[in-house]
This record gives C-alpha cells, structure tokens and sequence, in this order.
C-alpha cells in the first residue's frame, strides 16, 4: 500500500509540474503570436517574428539549466528509489533537458557549449552526434578532441529493481565511441580508445588507453573504427560554426514559419460566411467545412511539397561533396552533408511507404542504388536511415527488416568522409543493424536482429551471422522455408499484386488516419484562440496537454480498431498472406508520442489502453513494445530507455510471433532488446544493450547478459 501510495502521489506530482510548465509555455507563445500577427506590413511582421523567436528560444534554453542547478545542484553517484521525491527531480530535469531545442543542434559545437551549462566536464574540440541526451550531466566527463557517433546511449543514470543509480561515464582524450553503443554507469575509456559499433561497456569496465575494444560486452580487438585521416579544424572554425548555426535559427528556422503561419492564419477566407474562421459559432456548419479545408490544405500542401523537396534539394547539395575526400569538420561541406541527412531522413514519408513494393521507388528517388530490383514486396522495414542516399548500394533480392542504419559517413575528431556502404544480393537483414561502410559480407547472408556486421577477415558468403562480435550460424533452417513456394512464378506474381493492392490501401489509410488527427489538433487550436476572456486565458494554458491526451487516446483507439478490439494471436506465415498485410498495417500507427509519458504512471495507462498486460507499479523509462496484446509485464517491473519487447520476427519470407512474458521485479537494461516467445522469471535481470533470444526461459533472479543473451555476473 505505501508503495502504491508513493507511486500515485509521484504521479500527481509530475501531472502537476506538466500543467504549470505547458500553460507556461502555452500562455507566453499564444502572446508573442498574438503580438506578432497583429503587425501593420511585411516587414514589421517579419521583425516581430525575429524578436519574439529569440526571446522564446532563449528561455527554452536557459529555463532548463536553470532548473538543473535550482533542483539538483551537481549530480553525484548515489541511489534512490523510483517514485520518490529524489527520482521526480530526477524526472523534471530529464524532461525540460530532452525537450530543450538547443538538441536539434546535435552535431554543433553548440551542443557541446550546452551540456557544459549543465555541468558536463567536455574538453576541447569534442564531437558529439547522438540525440541521446544524458541526465546526469555533472557524471560525465569526455577528454578533447573525442567523438561519440549517432544513437549512443550514455546517460549516466540506469535503473535498476526498482531503484535509480547514477553512475560516472569517463571519456579520455581522442577517444571514439561508435554507433548504436551503450556505456553504462561507472565506465571509463583511456586516452585513445576506440569502442566499435553496436558495442556495450557494461558497468565498472575501462578500457585501456591506446586500445580497441567492440562487442556486447566488448573485448579487445585489432579492428581500427577511425578510418579517417584528421585535418586542421582549430576553435576559430567551431566557433563560426556554431555562430552561423544559431544566427541561421534565430534570422530565418524561426521566423519565417511564424510569419508564414500568421500570414496563412489571418489570410484565410472564409467560405459561406464572415469574419476570421475562429469567430465563427463552434456548432455552426461553416466552422467545420473551412476547418476541414484548412487542416486538408495544410496537411496536403505540406506532403506534396515535402516529397518536391526530398527529390530535389539534397541532388543538388549532393555536387559539393566528393566521396572519399577527407574534409575538415564544421565547414560548408560538413554543413551540407548535416542538411542532406536531416533532409533525407525524415521518418514520415519512411513510414508511410515502408513494409510495402512503393519504399523501392521512394529510395530510388532519393539515391539510392537499388541495383536491378527484385520486388519483393518487403523489401524495407518501416524504419531505414542512412547518413547519404547517393552512396547507399542494396543488392538484388535483399530483404531488410526494420532499424537498418547505413553508415555512410566516417568521422575523426576533427574531419569527416562519406563513403559508399554497399549490402550484396539476396540478403536478409533482421532488425536494428548498423551496416558500416567495408562490411565484410557479401552475397546470401542472413544477418541477425543487432549483429555486429564484421569489418575484418574474409568476406562472408552463404552464411547466417549472430552476436556481437559476429559469428557464424546457418544461413537458413528448413522452418524459414516451409513458404518458399509462394516466393517463385505465377504465384508469387498474383500475390505481390495482390499485396501492392492492399499495401496501396493501406497508405490511403495511413494518410486519412495522420490528417484526421491533424485536423482534430487544427480544431484545439481554433476553439483555444477563439476566446479573448479569462476561459479563453485557460483554454490557451491547457492547449498541449489537450494535444498530449487527444493524440495518445486517439491513436490508441484507432490500433484497437484495426485490431476490432481483439487481441493478436502467436501465428507462423508468409509474408504473402493478408494476415501479414494487416500486421504490416499496425506498425504504421505513430508511436512517438509515448517519449512524453516516458517515466510516469501515465505510460503504464497508456499501454494498458493498447492491450498490454500491465501490472502495477511498473517502471517504464522508454520501453517500446511492438505487439501490444501479445506481451505481458508483471508488477513492479523496470524497464530502462531504449529497451524493447518485440513478440514477432521475419526471417526471408517467413513470419513469426508469439506472446512474451516478464514476471513481476523483472529488469531490461538501457537498450536491451528481448524477442519473441520468451520468459522472463521473477526478478530476472536482461542487461544493457543485451538480446535475448527467441524462445528463451530466463529463470527466476538470473542475471543474464550480453549478445546474444547468456548467464553473467549479477555484480556488472
């Protein structure tokens, strides 16, 4: 009882700091556009914009550091348990720290001057590339001229039964951190040091200065991840950088979408009636026919012209760049290539074209080299990224499961290269690989969920490779190929026709299901600055956690639609069957708007209303789930950021699923994958960045790690 007590009463707590922070934010922006859209020309407009976009932006910025030092003062190693008063500092500082604006200058020297604010000791010249932001900043320590690739996690803090513990992680100098890596609490790296791609330092290792380790856990090794020769990039150059990047935010990112949307917002006419649109009675008819018109012209307008500039403006950025020629970083070049990856990466049009035949067209439109296709129907995921389009080579006949990343670009401290990353013929790659440029595979390989793809040895060929170091495994099992019947002559045609039907279907839906919830932001918007009284006042305060409930109440009810209400049943098919398509149909349901119920009660509400098996008291740090009502979570779990429970695979042509279950005081470490048909006994731990395989049975209060997933020391 008092446990549940402290758990609804932190609940409250962080419900309360949401609605004082939002209607903050929500009474000082409806104030600035207001001032701003009433401008008497273009000009007055335009500066009004500059003004209140900097005076805005400027307080984002600072309100979080602020807040940092007020509530915590400087971090130290210690533990305390989740849903206490220490753990909701804790949390109020991780949001305002993840939702400051100052993260979309990742890659900038900006970035670093950032978490220096918050007490991270970064020296000199350090580069840092990942969007994950850590929370304990005064914990970490990265010596000059070091480089932290994308998607590292290295957040200083993990939690563990129950309890948060903050740890050091301390980088020397001239080190490299590669991508899709985990350094967990109280880990070190000498000066030098090298960690590899898709590798883990579990908490207390420290590897040696001058040495190469990779791995999950990592080992040493002979391979040399830094490939790039350095160049000349001194302060003067970071600093101008840096000053272009936030004069170029502040004069036209900014600005210009606000004058734009004040010009669009007052300009609008309206049809059959008179005055503004949001003067208009909220039940009358004219209200909504030009409320659907201006979220439909909204909404269209900035597909269409999304796609007209993904197609044109990163070929002719791509000219300025020539592959393989080393380039100091923090110039026009390095500038350019940011601009094509953000360009190119954008995950709407990924995920709306994906698990379909009509993903080829679209990377083909974007640059990549699809060779002659073997249309498969299939032949990409839903998540794909690449750091360049134009030097991305997929084989004929490959097919690629989500969270492929494709490491085009190489870095050192101070230069940077692009590359081409080549993948050979009639692959199968399962989900979450980052394939680095000069992979050593080749031809017919099966390439496993979170494998580390080789850069060392000969070329594999013909074979399946597993873990992290890889090794060898059959490429195929007579399982996998009980449907190869369907993939060849007349058959396969009907179906692959009869897929791209139901796939075309299923993107007419997926844009009818985005506008419609577009348009029901666009009504918010409208009833909330319709008033100019005290309820106008509050309505305008309760503007985003209207949008925060609206949205997650309106796409957990659309998944529970698609699914009639039902839950899923463990099923073995073809990708060529229609349960297949309709499974591919689920995935295309947004869900990044769980990061903002990350680490409250309101998460486990959340999935309880998708059909999770939830118990109570779960801690939920940033868990994805991707079969909902086939997963079970026993009370008092804890499950750590970027961790995954995912109750399916797709191997070549085949798909599998089947229910996965974590008893109560279960524990998944900081990005730990678990997969399908698995159990996890009464307070079994799963360590960081660990993949437990399918059909595993981890027993009660084990403590398994690595990948793939084995016994391991519970101290670590």
């Amino acid at each position: 009882e008092t446990a549940t007590a402290r758990y609804l009463a932190c609940g409250a707590a962080q419900l309360a700091f949401f609605l004082g922070y939002s209607c903050l934010i929500a009474f000082a922006t409806t104030r600035g556009y207001t001032w701003v859209s009433h401008a008497s020309s273009l000009p007055a407009l335009y500066g009004r914009a500059v003004v209140f976009g900097s005076a805005e932006f400027t307080g984002l910025c600072a309100f979080p550091v602020l807040i940092k030092w007020l509530l915590i003062g400087e971090w130290t190693a210690r533990d305390f348990p989740v849903w206490g008063v220490t753990y909701l500092r804790l949390w109020i500082v991780k949001v305002l720290v993840h939702a400051n604006p100052v993260v979309l200058f990742v890659g900038s020297p900006l970035y670093v001057l950032y978490l220096r604010a918050l007490g991270a000791k970064i020296g000199r010249h350090v580069t840092i590339l990942s969007r994950t932001v850590p929370v304990c900043t005064d914990l970490l320590t990265i010596g000059a001229g070091s480089v932290i690739r994308k998607d590292c996690f290295f957040l200083c803090y993990r939690a563990h039964a129950g309890r948060i513990r903050t740890g050091s992680v301390t980088l020397g100098r001239d080190t490299f951190v590669g991508e899709r890596t985990v350094l967990d609490i109280d880990t070190a790296m000498g000066d030098g040091a090298q960690l590899g791609h898709t590798s883990t330092l579990r908490r207390g290792d420290a590897v040696p200065a001058g040495e190469r380790w990779h791995g999950s856990p990592a080992r040493p090794t002979d391979v040399n991840y830094v490939r790039v020769a350095p160049k000349r990039c001194g302060t003067l150059r970071r600093a101008a950088f840096g000053a272009a990047d936030l004069a170029r935010t502040l004069l036209i990112g900014i600005p210009l979408p606000l004058s734009l949307l004040a010009l669009l917002w007052t300009g609008v006419p309206v049809l059959g009636g008179h005055g503004d649109l949001d003067e208009q009675p909220l039940t009358s008819a004219v209200f909504h026919l030009n409320a659907l018109l201006l979220s439909g012209t909204l909404f269209f307008g900035a597909v269409t012209l999304g796609l007209g500039v993904l197609f044109t403006v990163p070929r002719l950025l791509r000219r300025t760049i020539e592959p393989g020629t080393v380039y100091p970083l923090y110039g026009l070049r390095y500038g350019t290539h940011r601009t094509i990856a953000r360009l190119t990466n954008l995950k709407f049009f990924i995920q709306l074209f994906g698990d379909s035949s009509y993903i080829v067209p679209y990377l083909q439109r974007l640059g990549y080299d699809l060779s002659r296709v073997e249309q498969t129907g299939s032949n990409f995921g839903s998540l794909v990224q690449h750091d360049s389009p134009f030097l991305s080579s997929i084989g004929s006949g490959t097919m690629i499961a989500d969270g492929l990343s494709l490491l085009n670009a190489e870095f050192s401290g101070s230069s940077f290269r692009v590359t081409r990353t080549a993948i050979g013929r009639r692959n199968f790659l399962g989900n979450f690989i980052a394939y680095p440029s000069g992979g050593r595979t080749g031809d017919n390989c099966l390439l496993a969920t979170k494998v580390m793809v080789p850069l060392d040895g000969e070329l594999r060929t013909g074979v399946g490779l597993l873990g992290s170091p890889s090794f060898e495994i059959p490429r195929t099992v007579e399982r996998d190929a009980r449907f190869d019947h369907l993939r060849t002559g007349d058959t396969l045609r009907d179906r692959l026709a009869a897929k791209n039907r139901y796939n075309l279907r299923t993107i007419a839906l997926f844009l009818l299901i985005r506008w419609a919830h577009f348009h029901g932001i666009v009504l918010l918007s409208l009833v909330t600055t319709g008033r100019d009284d005290a309820i106008g006042t509050l309505l305008e305060a309760g503007f985003l956690i209207g949008v925060m409930t609206y949205t997650a109440v309106y796409y957990a009810l659309v998944e529970r639609c698609l699914i009639r209400f039902r839950p899923l049943r463990p099923q073995v098919f073809s990708i060529y069957e229609r349960d297949f398509w309709h499974q591919e149909r689920l995935w295309k349901v947004p869900e990044t708007h769980f990061n903002a119920f990350n680490g409250t009660p309101f998460k486990n509400v959340l999935w309880r209303l998708l059909g999770v098996r939830m118990g109570r008291r779960v801690f939920d740090d940033g868990c994805f789930l991707t079969e909902r009502t086939l997963t079970t979570i026993g009370d008092d779990c804890t499950l750590n950021a970027g961790s995954k429970i995912q109750c399916h695979s797709q191997e070549d042509g085949t798909f599998k699923s089947a229910h996965s279950t974590l008893a109560a005081d279960c524990t998944l470490g900081v990005g730990a994958l678990v997969h399908y048909g698995v159990t996890m006994g009464r307070g079994a731990v799963l360590g960081a960045d660990s993949f437990l395989m399918k059909g595993e049975d981890v027993p009660a209060h084990a403590h398994w790690a690595g990948n793939p997933a084995a016994p391991a020391d519970p101290s670590r």
